[in-house]
């Protein structure tokens, strides 16, 4: 009998390294990644001035970063399915350290976003390749627990990079920012080096060595072209030529994406993926959970400064509850899951989701700061109590050989969940400014625009619960 390639896989991690220092590695890699997608949102006015760009122009410095991370997550994931992943993660990490200094050294807003599209380049390896390095390590009674710490320190990233960006892009200029971010990139390389096994590729992949890259560049069509048309549709209008063109590209790319994995032998994704009940339904919840997440993250902010009259930095505090609560919970979280499994977790959380964005949008809205804490924090709670259930619900529904691509799209649907919510909610947003009453029945302040738009990541979280449904019952 052939040895089990988890059993192998962990004997390799007890000679090379121990479980402590790999977790270590990419609980630093994701927290990195985190940071650096929106750690240059507050500091966006000083990169303007500084480098004579518009405010339209220079949005695409956290566009084009967005747009990478869409592309590249499902590419690496089906690359890992080819190439030996240790080689396969340094090598994204060295990219992210180029594209860090590509823009420390940027002499023009033309430099940096092309320096911020390399990093988004390098940077879209390491969720997912975190992901499948755990699911081929750890055991089946650990992944949730070592899941929950990887979620814990994306949600922190996430609400901590504005944070960490306003006051040190503040101090000691934007540039400073890409110096931590090369320096810590460079340290992860290091520890990666050290403490990650050799994960040899999938055994059917070892056997064709066919990489579909056609249907690779098919569905980086699809996402990129939908997440830029979102994007130009948020500022020039839906109905604009860049908008609908974008959103007429990814449609064409997506149909010449279902023709390619159903015409070749070996498409980039087995089309069986998408007939596994489990798993797509674990991805629809991660997509439509992220949609409401990050709006929350994106527009409270907004919400304190236009109508509270708070400062920037009192209004990245706020989002500092609901980062507390997912890196505190997410650990305790996926253990809990590891033992009582994972749809019980989803449901209460997705429900969680649900009340505080509807919360947000009946009673905080113009209401006390203090009542918009409480909804973040409620959205902070429920994210811990979905993501790390949702990535060890998406991989337990998956063979071994389909983990790559699985978790690849997996991640990528996060991205573009966070993407697309961001892009509609603030369009939704700007189309209410004159309204005169809100959707929302409840509501009765003077903040009609955020409440509907709250109201409207409420609505997304109702798609994430019933999709929520379909998970596998927990034994």
């Amino acid at each position: 009998m052939k040895p089990n390639m988890k059993s192998v896989t962990s004997k390799r991690l007890q000679k090379q390294g121990s479980s402590t220092l790999l977790l270590a590695v990419f609980a630093l890699s994701v927290l990195v990644a985190a940071i650096t997608v929106d750690m240059v949102n507050p500091v966006l006015p000083l990169i303007s001035d500084q480098l004579e760009a518009s405010e339209a122009h220079v949005s695409w410095v956290v566009s084009g970063i967005a747009l990478m991370l869409a592309i590249g997550v499902p590419l690496y994931g089906r690359m890992s399915d080819f190439f030996e992943l240790k080689k396969l993660f340094s090598f994204a990490v060295s990219i992210l350290s180029l594209g860090s200094l590509i823009c420390a050294f940027a002499p023009n807003l033309l430099v940096l976003v092309l320096g911020r599209m390399v990093q988004g380049a390098g940077m879209s390896a390491i969720p997912v390749l975190s992901v499948i390095a755990i699911s081929k390590v750890f055991a089946p009674g650990k992944q949730g627990g070592a899941l929950g710490i990887i979620a814990g320190c994306i949600g922190v990233g996430t609400a901590g990079g504005p944070i960490l960006g306003g006051k040190i892009g503040q101090l000691i200029g934007w540039q400073s920012l890409f110096w931590i971010t090369f320096l810590l990139s460079l340290l992860i390389v290091i520890g990666a080096l050290c403490a990650l096994p050799k994960i040899e590729p999938a055994l059917e992949a070892r056997q064709h060595r066919k990489f579909d890259l056609l249907g690779g560049g098919l569905l980086g069509l699809t996402a990129g072209l939908l997440l830029f048309g979102v994007t130009q549709g948020e500022t020039a209008g839906f109905f604009s030529f860049p908008a609908l063109g974008s959103m007429t590209g990814s449609l064409l790319a997506l149909i010449g994406f279902v023709w390619r994995i159903v015409t070749v032998e070996h498409p980039f994704v087995p089309p069986l993926l998408f007939k596994n009940r489990f798993y797509v339904s674990s991805v629809m919840v991660a997509v439509f959970s992220m949609f409401a997440y990050f709006s929350v993250l994106v527009f409270v902010p907004l919400l304190v400064v236009e109508v509270h009259g708070l400062f920037p930095g009192q209004a990245g505090m706020l989002l500092l509850p609901g980062g507390a609560a997912v890196a505190i919970l997410s650990p305790f979280i996926g253990r809990i899951s590891d033992r009582l499994g994972t749809k019980r977790l989803i449901m209460v959380g997705v429900t969680v989701m649900g009340i505080s964005t509807l919360f947000l949008s009946t009673y905080a809205s113009g209401a006390s700061p203090v009542l918009v804490g409480l909804g973040v924090l409620g959205a902070g709670i429920a994210f811990a109590l979905t993501t790390s259930p949702a990535n060890n619900a998406a991989v337990s529904a998956l063979t071994q050989e389909q983990v790559g691509v699985g978790m690849g799209i997996f991640q990528g649907g996060l991205y573009l969940g966070a993407g697309v919510g961001a892009g509609m909610i603030g369009a939704l947003l700007t189309a209410r400014r004159e309204a005169a009453n809100a959707w929302n029945p409840l509501y009765g302040l003077d903040a009609i625009p955020y409440s509907d738009a709250f109201l409207a990541a409420a609505a997304s979280v109702c798609i994430a619960w019933i999709a929520a449904l379909g998970l596998r019952n927990d034994s």
